[in-house]
């Protein structure tokens, strides 16, 4: 019942962002991360987290294997940092808030990921930016 009712919400979900959904480009995305004051020495490396992580769409939808789900532009996992259908998790927000266009709560949330954990959170960050030199994209 409860893998009916979570395949059920997923599917909800996917609709709901597909009508919602924003692919950025790597200019735009710059851009955004700039206005959202994210810090400019970093700016290369949350380019690329983005990147690695959603291909630059704010609908993504990961379903990892322990069971968990990774939501939206930064990817952030339902388990610890968000829950459905209210305000929850370590960052306060629905999930399905982390899937529309609306960037607000989806940058509060990585800026508070990044705060406590540091890039080391993003599995995409650590196998594609780990390690380089990255500055903000040239646009």
């Amino acid at each position: 019942m409860v893998g009916k009712t979570l395949t059920g919400c997923l599917l909800l979900l996917t609709i709901v962002a597909l009508n919602q959904a924003k692919v950025y480009t790597r200019c735009a995305l710059t851009q955004e991360l700039i206005n959202r004051r994210f810090p400019r020495s970093f700016i290369g490396h949350w380019v690329c987290l983005v990147e690695s992580e959603s291909g630059k769409n704010t609908s993504k939808i990961y379903n990892k294997a322990n069971g968990s789900v990774n939501l939206g532009l930064f990817q952030i996992n339902n388990k610890e940092w968000c829950e459905y259908g209210r305000q929850g998790g370590n960052c306060h927000v629905k999930c399905e808030d982390l899937l529309d266009e609306d960037l607000t709560d989806d940058t509060a949330c990585a800026k508070q990921i990044f705060s406590e954990k540091g890039f080391q959170s993003w599995d995409g960050w650590k196998r594609a930016c780990y390690g380089r030199k990255l500055t903000i994209p040239k646009c």
